[in-house]
């Protein structure tokens, strides 16, 4: 039987990139209470485009500053009811994008909502990491760094 590569540590928080949202750094908080993965995302607008919708949306990526503005668009995959941290049931939209931390890059489902009185603009959960990363929750950057 093959022994499975160890997986990569990672801290419990992280500076990643978000290549298709034109976001190149923000910082996530690893959550692996959190099922789902999610973005600060504000002035959604759904659009179509020959059969598909998309959303389009603006991002604050940096922590504490509301003025740098990313504008994003991305095809939406659907809108899904996900608890929030207070327990309270939000209808989300959902997306899927590419990620990159450190030398990793992979696929992840994201879902948008208003983050703003959150410290962290972007949650990384539970199905973003699983079989992917293990999490120390003593570290910070430990696949990224934070200048």
């Amino acid at each position: 039987m093959r022994k499975a590569k160890p997986l990569d540590l990672i801290g419990w928080r992280e500076m990643l990139s978000l290549p298709e949202l034109n976001v190149e750094r923000i910082k996530a908080k690893i959550d692996t209470g959190a099922r789902s993965s999610a973005l600060h995302a504000f002035h959604c607008q759904e659009l179509k485009l020959q059969n598909k919708s998309l959303i389009r949306f603006q991002i604050h990526p940096i922590q504490h500053d509301n003025k740098h503005t990313v504008w994003a668009e991305a095809e939406l995959l659907e809108y899904r009811k996900v608890r929030n941290s207070g327990g309270q049931a939000q209808i989300r939209p959902v997306i899927m994008t590419p990620i990159k931390l450190g030398e990793h890059q992979w696929q992840i489902e994201l879902t948008l909502t208003n983050r703003d009185v959150m410290g962290f603009r972007m949650l990384l959960g539970r199905q973003a990491v699983r079989n992917r990363f293990l999490v120390n929750p003593g570290k910070s950057f430990l696949q990224s760094t934070h200048h």
